[in-house]
């Protein structure tokens, strides 16, 4: 069935993200492949980086490393939410090891698989997940593969890096545990000091840039295409789109597009969002809809029904334009689009 919206993803460009964090860490690269690999695709994104050299992969939930399948012998897996009280029959059947970040998890843990690693993560200042430094005795006896924790504002210049850093350092040195982890993309960013064994990337594998430090080197992976529904001309002084907040000056040249808030191209963006048309620059007029939106095609005189425009994708600049997050921006592409891998 033909689909109007394509989302083509670059197969190369997140392996070579991954190499350039990995470089950059000076330490072992994992993957953070939760939320179906940011909206891209787990699947694919891991088997990527399986070939690139990727070992470590991080998924939130039980059902996310089920969704999985079967993974090589030599490749580590890990639920970050931990084994809750209705995980017992998934954290049984299945060989990811859980990240316990609750005294509580710790207790189920030693009732479901007592002779298994695990991962453990320790709040060092978040307050999301993990257990407070306080609480490291209940590991006693354990065998822990890797001691994580999560910096809260790295992507910013801030005393609560260095702070959580250094309780982290104080933690570690107390727990016995196989590696330790604390970097997330923007944390590999900051310096090798946080790198400790092994750094956990996400938004940069997927062309995200957390931190100036990383502009230039993360490549963009994820391309947004539109088909045009209709090609028409607003007449000067009529509006266009829902509210009425977009009237025209002059009679505009507009073509109306494939994609709207349902397929995660977001209220952020009305006004403010771009296309391409080739090298033309094709400005979002008014509102962005449920299914549709209108940009200004002026520029492009020659762009008519069924042709594909390009939407403005790269995430820093669309999330300059829309005001939403890197993160949003990749995890709200909808299931309308067909996602090909290149």
């Amino acid at each position: 069935m033909h689909r109007p919206l394509r989302l083509t993803i670059d197969r190369s460009a997140i392996q070579s993200n991954w190499r350039w964090l990995q470089a950059r860490a000076g330490v072992p690269a994992g993957a953070a492949v939760k939320a179906d690999g940011y909206g891209l695709g787990a699947r694919e994104t891991t088997e990527a980086l399986i070939d690139a050299g990727c070992r470590d992969f991080f998924v939130s939930t039980w059902a996310e490393a089920a969704a999985l399948g079967n993974l090589p012998e030599d490749v580590s897996l890990v639920v970050l939410h931990g084994v809750g009280p209705d995980d017992d029959e998934a954290a049984s059947r299945l060989p990811a090891r859980p990240c316990l970040n609750t005294v509580e998890q710790v207790g189920r843990w030693r009732q479901i698989a007592p002779a298994r690693p695990c991962d453990v993560m320790v709040d060092t200042g978040i307050n999301r997940l993990g257990l407070r430094p306080t609480e490291i005795g209940a590991l006693e006896g354990m065998t822990i593969d890797t001691l994580h924790s999560h910096l809260a504002c790295a992507d910013e210049d801030t005393a609560m890096n260095s702070m959580q850093l250094e309780r982290f350092r104080a933690v570690a040195s107390a727990v016995p545990a196989k590696r330790c982890s604390m970097a997330n993309s923007a944390g590999i960013c900051l310096g090798t000091e946080y790198s400790f064994d092994l750094v956990r990337p996400g938004l940069a594998l997927y062309g995200g840039v957390p931190r100036p430090e990383a502009e230039g080197n993360i490549r963009q992976v994820a391309r947004v295409e539109a088909q045009i529904v209709q090609r028409r001309t607003i007449p000067q002084g009529e509006s266009c789109g829902y509210g009425a907040t977009f009237v025209a000056k002059e009679d505009t040249e507009a073509a109306i597009l494939n994609v709207g808030y349902a397929d995660g191209y977001l209220r952020g963006f009305s006004s403010h969002g771009s296309a391409f048309a080739g090298e033309y620059a094709l400005p979002v007029l008014g509102r962005v809809s449920m299914d549709l939106i209108a940009v200004g095609c002026d520029a492009a005189p020659g762009l008519k029904e069924g042709e594909w425009v390009e939407i403005d994708y790269d995430l820093p600049s669309a999330s300059k334009q829309s005001g939403l997050s890197q993160y949003e921006l990749l995890t709200t592409l909808g299931s309308r689009f067909e996602r090909r891998w290149t």
